[in-house]
């Protein structure tokens, strides 16, 4: 209904500007040939290899209830407060030891699995081994560590490992092993792993419990400090970075191919300077988070065998080949299946526009069809901010898929 209502703005403007474009090739995203082309890319990256489903860090959009990619963060300055307070060491001779550590965001602590010093600083060598009590944590206690990503100089030279909340501290509990502790629900309230503390805002939570350490003793002192807060580019809401099991495209091989065609000549940026925006994106590219838990959209192509779980899946085209290919592997004609109801980032359908709009994967091999006619094609004209939403993911998707470059000029 909104498409139909709403769908024709941008058409009918460039009509009345007088733009002569074959109107009867206008495309939807969401029309039947272009969902086909969406299943198709989807299912040929993953017989590639290229598509995983894990546990990973994501950038998580609480007021949405959706992860949303790298792309989608804004990063703005604005001024936070430092928050110092108590590690208490366990089982320390004589007066109290603790361990003076700092945070921006005290909700956290419930998640911590470590606190980690410098190898190097001689304040808290002694202590490194030995297991500090989280704060207001009810006597669950974690090791005292030494890694050399902590800065010294930062705050007290004392940093609280959060793996499940913290990218930074998600890679130090990888290196050590760490379990990880979501505190976290959905729509951003504490879950059970917080205590007492479970259904409060992570704002709300954040203001109570540092009140409740002030109480036992706990608190060091709350400075002003600027940080960088990260922000969903849709709504504007503050990001919660935490693990979640989402479906992702390994894109560093796909980005290195689109690198070289910039490089080689095959695809010519104007102006030139932005190579390096080009180049910057592509050279330190991170996988890419392509499951979105949004109503509207292309439903990820695939299924779960039965009735409850996740562990086993199909990949295929429609419900009769995943059928196909659950028999295939030895289940009953009738088991259930179960298709992901999570729906594919925007930027994947829109990454097969070039192509897929002409006749892929249909016309494949035709010779005088649209699709070896008109692709690749031979300019893109767009904007400088979309290069690595749109532009580059075209690239990415048309090598891998059509192994030729979209356009020749940007």
């Amino acid at each position: 209904m909104y498409k139909a209502e709403q769908g024709g703005h941008i058409t009918r403007q460039l009509r009345s500007l007088g733009a002569s474009a074959d109107w009867t090739r206008e495309c939807f995203t969401m029309d039947p040939q272009l969902c086909d082309a969406v299943s198709e890319a989807f299912v040929r990256l993953h017989d590639k290899g290229l598509v995983y489903r894990g546990e990973y860090m994501v950038n998580w959009a609480p007021r949405l209830r959706t992860a949303v990619s790298d792309l989608e963060v804004e990063y703005s300055e604005e001024e936070g407060k430092l928050y110092y307070f108590k590690y208490l060491v366990e089982d320390s001779d004589g007066a109290q030891e603790f361990l003076p550590v700092a945070t921006t965001r005290p909700e956290t602590i419930f998640g911590d699995t470590a606190v980690c010093v410098h190898p190097e600083d001689e304040r808290f060598k002694h202590l490194v081994g030995k297991r500090a009590l989280v704060p207001m944590g009810n006597g669950r206690s974690v090791p005292i560590i030494a890694d050399e990503y902590v800065d010294m100089a930062f705050g007290t030279g004392a940093l609280k490992i959060t793996p499940g909340h913290d990218p930074n501290d998600y890679t130090i509990g990888k290196r050590y092993d760490l379990p990880m502790i979501n505190i976290m629900n959905k729509d951003g309230s504490l879950n059970e792993n917080a205590g007492s503390y479970e259904g409060l805002d992570r704002f709300e939570a954040r203001e109570t419990l540092w009140n409740d350490m002030e109480t036992n003793n706990l608190v060091i002192k709350v400075e002003p400090h600027m940080q960088r807060v990260p922000r969903s580019q849709r709504g504007g809401e503050i990001i919660e970075p935490l693990v979640s099991s989402q479906w992702f495209i390994k894109t560093e091989g796909m980005g290195a191919k689109a690198l070289k065609a910039v490089e080689d000549g095959d695809i010519k940026i104007v102006p030139a300077r932005f190579e390096k925006t080009w180049n910057n994106w592509l050279t330190d590219i991170r996988d890419w988070c392509v499951s979105r838990q949004l109503w509207w959209g292309h439903r990820i192509p695939v299924w779960y065998i039965g009735e409850s779980g996740e562990k086993e899946y199909v990949v295929a085209r429609n419900a009769v080949e995943a059928r196909q290919k659950a028999v295939d592997m030895g289940h009953a004609q009738d088991v259930i299946l179960r298709q992901e109801e999570d729906v594919l980032d925007t930027w994947f359908s829109s990454g097969l526009w070039p192509f897929a709009t002409v006749g892929w994967p249909q016309n494949e091999g035709v010779v005088g069809s649209d699709l070896d006619r008109f692709y690749p094609g031979t300019c893109l004209e767009t904007g400088y901010d979309i290069i690595f939403f749109w532009v580059a993911r075209m690239a990415m998707m048309g090598i891998e898929l059509t192994g030729k470059s979209p356009f020749n000029v940007v």
